[in-house]
């Protein structure tokens, strides 16, 4: 199983030069191999535009999303992903909430006056799949367990396990209650890799506890809870440079060896970059 990351960044893009390296898209990952049919992505920030295009190329006619929430950093690429727009392309949503409720939040993005196209008239056939955490599901070739994350207005984690390997994706949560806390450990128990929420250093998190996200200290703790093979600190704060994420790494990786930050580039195969 490959997982590639187009976008990296929360709360805001950032475009400026000293942002780049490791990318200044909003959230957006896939998760699949190269020549599958029905790719799978993670999230619908800015990063999605750019599989977008590349997904126009490829013999394409399914197409997997899986919502974390609905906090505008997560879904404001939506509008400019091209396969939207394409007949003959099948998109399919799942979320943790009812599909008319789904339907209705998505079409707010390209509503009266904030965009020209309205989400009634795209060209793809869309649907819209409840899920509930703990009950897994198919999306495509990934084998898929959503549970529940620590985050303002709710948000949701994935398991995503193919071909024996697993990826466990928690984005935009805050540690510190334990019934979450231990939820995650538990689906991340023993996982090849773990994509994490870890936008602030431990003194940032001080000022910022009840903002939903968490430091990378509490992603190492995490890490080594659930004896994973590798995390990769997630969701950069838009105030922090490249110069400051490589600080943060290297701080992370003294607390947990196995430590990368997530950067948005080419695929990795998530046996070789895992135990």
């Amino acid at each position: 199983m490959n997982l590639r990351f187009w976008g990296v960044r929360g709360s805001f893009p950032t475009p400026e030069p000293d942002r780049l390296r490791y990318g200044g898209n909003t959230t957006c990952l896939e998760i699949g191999y190269p020549d599958d049919d029905e790719p799978v992505l993670i999230d619908c920030g800015s990063g999605i535009r750019a599989p977008g295009i590349e997904l126009m190329r490829r013999p394409v006619s399914r197409i997997h999303i899986l919502l974390t929430h609905f906090h505008w950093d997560h879904i404001q690429g939506l509008p400019s992903f091209a396969p939207l727009f394409q007949s003959g392309v099948e998109i399919i949503f799942y979320a943790n909430r009812p599909p008319d409720q789904v339907r209705r939040l998505l079409g707010v993005l390209m509503a009266e006056p904030f965009f020209p196209v309205p989400f009634a008239e795209i060209g793809s056939r869309v649907d819209f799949r409840q899920i509930d955490c703990e009950q897994p599901f198919h999306a495509g070739p990934v084998t898929v367990e959503a549970f529940h994350l620590n985050h303002p207005q709710g948000a949701v984690g994935f398991r995503a396990e193919s071909d024996g390997q697993v990826l466990v994706h928690a984005s935009d949560h805050e540690h510190g209650n334990p019934e979450i806390d231990a939820g995650l450990i538990r689906v991340a128990k023993n996982a090849d890799l773990l994509v994490m929420d870890a936008q602030y250093t431990p003194e940032e998190y001080s000022l910022k506890a009840g903002w939903g996200h968490s430091s990378y200290a509490h992603a190492a703790l995490a890490a080594e809870n659930a004896g994973v093979g590798r995390l990769l600190l997630f969701h950069h704060d838009p105030n922090h440079n490249d110069d400051f994420l490589d600080g943060m790494l290297a701080d992370a990786q003294q607390l947990f060896r196995r430590t990368e930050m997530a950067a948005e580039g080419e695929p990795m195969d998530v046996a070789q970059y895992g135990k």
